[in-house]
């Protein structure tokens, strides 16, 4: 797992935007005053004439995204995720989902990103929120691979979809490029027989160095990743479900509708099955530097194998 190629996300779906978009004329970008935030600075350089800038006006971008898609333009909005998934929420509902019009949400900034702005810039709900809705498949890539293979498929899918992503330079979660994306796929990326770590996006990574410590202690440890949040991987979670004991999802997220939510859905239908939930409590985060934030909450490498030691002793 190599540090050194660490990249955003918002780098990597600029720069695979910007290659789709050399044979795809339809494909556009939509945002809110955040171009530079969600670093399509070179697209918008090299593509002008596929840009739209709606200004601070959450609601109207994904309206007009959504027209747009209806004269069959192939949409990607970027908004910070806490206002994307709050204040247009019901354009969302409405013009994307329940119109099925092929919009591709993208929520920058996404989680505890904004984490010194505080609560009103935190969006720690929004997989609750959007996974609520239906008709919209909900992901949340972990590093530049997953990114890629996601937004090569997202060009080519008719659905509406929510992504959400975060501001950290990712470091790698997987070796090499992804031959192709599959909505409704999570994967195995370390088998173990002990206890079974499930998680996504920012907090993959943490979740695999938690492993390894783990691993160093005796406890074998599988991680899967659940990159797609809607649709859901049933039948990997029903089979995990029934091989393992202990299952502990982690995410940067509220403990109430997220990931570890959308597992428990499955885990429920499983007597003998235990499943943790580590994730945000149920009160407004706290600010700080990011790093910090996460250790505060136990979504560190080393608070997540410490909180998981303890749990397999309960």
């Amino acid at each position: 797992m190599e540090t050194k190629t660490a990249i955003t996300a918002n780098e990597v779906i600029c720069n695979t935007l910007q290659e789709i978009a050399q044979n795809n004329p339809q494909l556009l970008v939509l945002t809110s005053d955040s171009r530079g935030s969600a670093s399509l600075t070179q697209f918008i350089t090299r593509y002008p004439e596929r840009s739209v800038e709606l200004g601070i006006a959450e609601q109207n971008l994904v309206s007009v995204a959504a027209g747009l898609a209806r004269a069959g333009k192939r949409p990607f909005v970027f908004s910070p995720a806490a206002f994307l998934t709050m204040r247009s929420i019901e354009q969302v509902k409405v013009d994307v989902a329940y119109s099925n019009t092929n919009v591709k949400l993208i929520g920058i900034s996404g989680g505890n990103s904004y984490s010194n702005l505080g609560s009103s810039h935190h969006s720690l709900q929004d997989l609750a929120i959007t996974t609520a809705i239906p008709n919209l498949e909900v992901y949340t890539p972990a590093d530049r691979f997953e990114t890629m293979a996601l937004f090569e498929y997202l060009a080519t899918s008719s659905s509406p979809a929510y992504v959400r992503v975060g501001k950290r330079k990712l470091p790698d979660c997987y070796h090499e490029p992804w031959e192709n994306f599959q909505p409704g796929r999570a994967k195995v990326i370390r088998q173990g027989h002990d206890v079974c770590l499930i998680s996504a996006g920012e907090t993959l990574y943490s979740t695999i160095e938690a492993a390894k410590l783990l691993e160093d202690q005796g406890i074998s440890t599988c991680v899967v990743d659940l990159v797609s949040i809607k649709p859901l991987d049933t039948q990997l979670l029903h089979k995990l479900s029934e091989i393992f004991k202990r299952i502990v999802t982690i995410e940067e997220h509220s403990i109430i509708g997220g990931l570890g939510a959308r597992v428990a859905t499955i885990t429920a239908q499983h007597t003998g099955t235990c499943q943790r939930i580590f994730g945000f409590p149920d009160e407004s985060a706290i600010s700080g530097p990011q790093a910090e934030v996460f250790d505060y909450y136990g979504l560190s490498s080393t608070k997540i194998a410490q909180n998981v030691r303890s749990f397999l002793k309960d």
